[in-house]
């Protein structure tokens, strides 16, 4: 079964999203799963040494500092409940996502699960620069990747170029938000949801195969 998967990974509800997916399908175990994740930037225009996180929420939300805190505090149990630690008061840099999603696309494909993992949690449990080349490099080293290439890898801005052209093709395919999840091109899930919601599109999607082989 493929899951197309499209994310970006300074969402905290990509992050609950991912876990209640991953909980379904390790209830689920009918068939081999093929994962692909999708950069979705939520906003390009951050410059590679970030805005100051607070300020930064505040003017894209609208919000004032204690409407902020509200839905922060909100977001965080929300992940408590799902069995992830978003810990906004860690997070000082709202940053370019656009590396990080490079490094998911380097990773080998039995790794990229982990990675994007330990990219979240960086951000959201560790207040890391998730934008910058050195913090993914030591990611990628803990997952057996090599410094050096990977360095190079992460400066060719041909390759970053067309992490933001597939993100904006996602757009213009009409996604308008994330996670966003389809289930063997067939199946549209729209945000983080329950792991029920998630066990019912994995079983929907293979109906749908298994009558499309009857007939």
């Amino acid at each position: 079964m493929l899951i197309d998967i499209f994310h970006d990974t300074v969402c905290p509800w990509c992050r609950i999203g991912k876990k209640h997916l991953f909980d379904a399908l390790a209830q689920w175990q009918e068939e081999a799963i093929n994962i692909r994740w999708h950069p979705f930037l939520l906003d390009d225009s951050v410059p590679a040494s970030g805005y100051e996180f607070r300020n930064f929420m505040q003017a894209r939300k609208g919000f004032g500092e204690a409407e902020l805190q509200r839905l922060f505090n909100y977001t965080r149990l929300k992940g408590e409940a799902a069995g992830v630690k978003l810990d906004f008061d860690k997070i000082h840099l709202a940053v370019n996502t656009k590396l990080s999603h490079r490094l998911i696309e380097i990773a080998p494909e039995n790794l990229k699960n982990d990675v994007v993992e330990a990219i979240y949690k960086a951000y959201f449990e560790e207040g890391k620069n998730i934008g910058d080349i050195e913090v993914l490099v030591a990611i990628g080293i803990a997952h057996q990747m090599d410094a050096t290439e990977l360095r190079q890898q992460l400066n060719d801005n041909v390759a970053l170029n067309a992490v933001v052209t597939e993100s904006k093709f996602a757009r213009t395919d009409g996604i308008t938000s994330v996670p966003f999840f389809i289930i063997n091109n067939k199946v549209k899930i729209d945000g983080s949801h329950s792991v029920e919601v998630f066990l019912q599109a994995l079983n929907r999607a293979a109906l749908i195969d298994i009558s499309a082989k009857i007939w």
